[in-house]
């Protein structure tokens, strides 16, 4: 049971990484990349294997992979802005 409750929550920090990750590339890219879509193959179809991004009629997707990335970096940002924040009180 308690591995089962593991995996959900798993799945659930998993999309909301992904999820953060697609808003934080469209808000820095000004809408000019994109995320690929969460229930597509479209970076197997056309994205080199275990690429991060891939170039799609003039617009950068970012893969499922990608999108993980980013997600981490914002997440890693928004410490280090807490952290900056915090020492300044």
């Amino acid at each position: 049971m308690l591995e089962v409750l593991g995996m959900l929550l798993w799945c659930a920090v998993d999309f909301a990484v992904v999820l953060s990750g697609k808003l934080f590339v469209q808000m820095i890219s000004l809408g000019r990349w994109r995320g690929e879509s969460l229930d597509g193959s479209e970076g197997r179809v056309y994205g080199p294997a275990g690429a991060l991004s891939f170039k799609r009629d003039g617009r950068r997707v970012l893969t499922l992979s990608g999108l993980m990335f980013a997600g981490l970096a914002f997440y890693v940002l928004l410490g280090f802005v807490a952290l900056m924040a915090s020492s300044l009180f």
